[in-house]
């Protein structure tokens, strides 16, 4: 969504250029900005972004977008893709997982319904009438390197 993109990058924008130790505190810069959010989006974009509270330091971005961390493949954070029936499990580094849900769900991809994303693991639901290689092919278009990753 583009509302989810420009949010999160004045988000960014903010702790890059200020310590911030509360998300009240970024709450509130957020609307110095005009962009209003709750607790609970503001907590989802921070997971997303890669966003930690580091004592004495306040909240710091750790790692690069998930989106931008998939594209490397096996050392830019995924792990495997393992199939079962219609489903279909990708393992990432810690704290990835939901912004490559993200990622997979804001690209019109046919064989994938949705997914659920934990803190390292994306549940893919697949669409029926389609096979594990048109899965792993659609998600080449986002992740290039996720074809090696396949358990067999």
């Amino acid at each position: 969504m583009q509302n989810t993109q420009h949010r999160q990058q004045v988000l960014l924008n903010i702790l890059e250029k200020e310590n911030l130790f509360g998300q009240e505190d970024i709450i509130k810069k957020l609307r110095e900005k005009g962009v209003d959010a709750t607790q609970a989006t503001l907590s989802r974009d921070l997971k997303a972004l890669g966003v930690v509270k580091i004592p004495g330091e306040g909240y710091k971005r750790q790692r690069p977008i998930g989106a931008e961390t998939a594209s490397a493949g096996i050392n830019g954070g995924l792990r495997s893709l393992e199939f079962s029936g219609n489903m279909a499990v990708i393992k990432t580094d810690a704290g990835l997982a939901s912004a490559l849900a993200v990622k997979i769900d804001h690209r019109p991809m046919k064989p994938i319904m949705g997914t659920i994303a934990g803190d390292d693991t994306v549940l893919l639901i697949i669409r029926n009438g389609f096979a594990q290689k048109d899965v792993t092919r659609a998600l080449e278009a986002v992740f290039p390197n996720i074809g090696n990753l396949v358990v067999k």
